[in-house]
């Protein structure tokens, strides 16, 4: 798809969906910003009890209206289909008291708030005032997120003390003087020119209002939610299950969806085994990763060489791929990639702007003390979040705006489309032959085979099911050994990873089991199309159709 398909009539549902994105662009700024549509960015979403009702009011009525609305052709069927179940499952976890206990270590308001920063520009002087201005707006957010966990104290709806005590840990890192909100002010600069005295001290008290409000926010967390905080790790199934249809936009049966994961666990442990012997005839997979990471042919050292070495893998797949297996529009070859200005150990995609002024981004966030990197363990990753995993996959979907509205380009889908998707383009370039190399194979399983533990261990403890090894009814404390056992990471990146995993429920599976319905509708258009088949038309059908639940996609590739 080198040229823009011609442009479609918009129709009532569009109209319902383009407002839906206005309201969400409005009542929650951060939207505008990562999707580069109006809004007021210098604010925050109004995270209090007022504002979780007016956003609730809001879907209710849009949803409304689309019930009322009647599709003119196959895109606004896919609209209904897919905006309806969002508004309805915002509807239904905000009735189960889900937004009150909203705390976890990695995607809660509490995060959300700093990290929406990251994607703020930074070029001119009336960029930098924005972001004193929004610095200022610290508070506001913060003490109206503190209102709405204060309500689910009252109600008996709180999180976690896991979470509770992470997400203080990282309240105080950001309320610290030498924290991230010192440094980012500090650091303020222009590619030309000199920012004014003024602005410069406008941002220093923007850092510290910033800063003292995490600080504000961490004693909150401390002194009143902790003690009000459940012992408890599991949401249990009810909770679960609307978690895990929020992030794969599919229903699927849980119990089933275990003792596959189970199963499937097995298959990548001997798949690596199998790979481990062809990099070190004999060795078990810890000696096979031993002897890579002692070899200095697959090290780079510091993070510009880490850059430089994502930046031109990722050209080149772009370039083959777009002369071989995917059409890819020019805009779409474009894609950034950079180090991330926080040090968490994230490695992430953000989308481009609708325009495309802000181009597809992937980032790596380093941790401290971090200076040395493995090609051999990163090559999928590159290949998972640029082309032709995320950045295609979203890119296109941006780029494909004469068919869609913008809520199907830059607001819909879920985590198991996209994280699903992702893990298939794994899989996928492993069938073009671009992990040949058996230590880059066994750096894609090692990533395969702890999604597969994650659908075990996130599935487990959340619906209190029999653990596969003890025999015994999953616990909290199982989680961290079972990790430890089936993924190659210290210690701190899987004490890291289980506490997403317990404050996060249903998200960690959505990877693995998103891929599993990609590749089984994959498999079925194969048997349905027989000889007229081709992995190139099926891709652009799918991706055309923009971010969308994987039951919406199915419904819209299958016909059920």
């Amino acid at each position: 798809m080198t040229d823009s398909a011609p442009a479609r009539t918009p129709t009532r549902v569009d109209a319902i969906a383009e407002g839906w994105v206005a309201t969400l662009a409005q009542l929650d700024p951060e939207v505008a910003i990562y999707a580069g549509v109006p809004g007021p960015v210098e604010t925050f979403a109004d995270y209090s009890p007022e504002g979780v009702a007016e956003l609730a009011q809001a879907a209710r009525a849009a949803l409304g209206e689309l019930e009322a609305a009647e599709a003119e052709d196959a895109v606004d069927r896919v609209t209904i289909a897919d905006l309806s179940s969002e508004l309805r499952l915002h509807l239904e976890l905000d009735e189960a008291g889900w937004t009150e206990r909203d705390l976890n270590v990695i995607a809660s308001p509490a995060q959300s708030i700093r990290e929406i920063l990251d994607l703020l520009p930074t070029g001119s002087e009336s960029d930098w005032h924005t972001i004193a201005v929004k610095l200022g707006n610290v508070p506001g957010a913060l003490e109206g997120y503190a209102a709405t966990l204060r309500e689910g104290i009252r109600l008996g709806r709180t999180p976690a003390r896991r979470q509770v005590e992470r997400v203080l840990e990282q309240a105080r890192q950001n309320s610290a003087a030498e924290g991230f909100f010192g440094d980012f002010t500090a650091s303020a600069a222009l590619a030309e020119g000199e920012l004014s005295a003024a602005l410069r001290s406008d941002l220093r008290r923007g850092g510290e209002t910033a800063a003292a409000a995490y600080g504000a926010f961490a004693d909150f967390l401390e002194h009143e939610l902790a003690p009000a905080a459940t012992e408890t790790d599991a949401v249990g199934r009810e909770l679960y299950t609307l978690h895990s249809r929020r992030f794969l936009g599919a229903t699927i049966d849980l119990d089933e969806t275990y003792e596959w994961g189970i199963e499937e666990l097995a298959r990548m442990v001997e798949e690596q085994t199998r790979t481990a012997d062809l990099i070190l005839p004999g060795a078990s997979v810890e000696e096979a990763i031993a002897h890579l990471e002692r070899d200095p042919a697959r090290k780079l050292h510091g993070r510009e060489a880490l850059r430089q070495w994502m930046q031109q893998l990722s050209d080149t797949a772009v370039d083959e791929l777009s002369r071989t297996h995917f059409d890819i529009p020019e805009p779409v070859r474009r894609l950034e990639c950079m180090i991330a200005p926080t040090a968490g150990g994230a490695i992430y995609y953000t989308g481009p702007t609708d325009d495309f002024s802000r181009p597809g981004r992937m980032w790596w966030s380093i941790p401290e003390g971090v200076d040395e990197f493995d090609t051999w363990r990163e090559a999928t990753t590159v290949y998972h979040e640029g082309v032709p995993g995320h950045h295609l996959q979203i890119g296109q979907a941006v780029y494909n705006r004469a068919q869609l509205n913008s809520w199907r380009r830059l607001l819909a889908g879920t985590s198991g489309h996209a994280e699903g998707w992702a893990l298939y383009a794994e899989r996928l370039m492993e069938e073009l032959g671009y992990l040949d190399d058996p230590a880059d194979r066994l750096g894609m399983l090692d990533g395969q085979r702890m999604r597969a533990a994650r659908v075990v261990l996130d599935i487990g403890v959340h619906l209190g099911k029999i653990h596969p090894e003890t025999g015994a009814v999953w616990t909290s404390d199982d989680a961290f050994r079972f990790l430890h056992r089936h993924v190659n990471m210290n210690d701190g990146f899987i004490d890291f990873e289980v506490h997403r995993y317990l404050g996060w429920p249903g998200q960690a599976p959505s990877y693995k089991v998103g891929q599993r319905i990609w590749e089984q509708l994959r498999a079925e258009t194969r048997t349905r199309e027989g000889a007229s088949y081709s992995d190139k038309s099926f891709h652009k059908r799918a991706l055309d159709l923009g971010g969308v639940g994987l039951d919406t996609l199915r419904g819209a590739l299958l016909g059920s």
